[in-house]
């Protein structure tokens, strides 16, 4: 079964429990975030941003095998 590597930083990965962990594989970002929200409600209530190969993405994104996703918390400032 395929699986991503998925990395959170921030006030994300206190919220979950560990900041790197696998994850299984789904062919893009909005299938991937309704499970993770789903086996870790707690992400329901926080804002972040979703980056795949180092590049934050806003809409609906294609995954594919070996994509490195990362949660990221809201940035500040500039």
């Amino acid at each position: 079964m395929e699986k991503f590597k998925i990395k959170a930083f921030g006030m994300l990965a206190d919220k979950l429990p560990e900041s790197e962990f696998e994850f299984p594989f789904y062919q893009n970002t909005e299938e991937l975030l309704w499970a993770l929200k789903k086996e870790y409600p707690q992400l329901d209530s926080l804002k972040f941003s979703v980056a795949v190969n180092k590049e934050v993405v806003q809409q609906n994104h294609a995954l594919h095998e070996n994509d490195e996703i990362a949660l990221l918390p809201p940035f500040s400032g500039g």
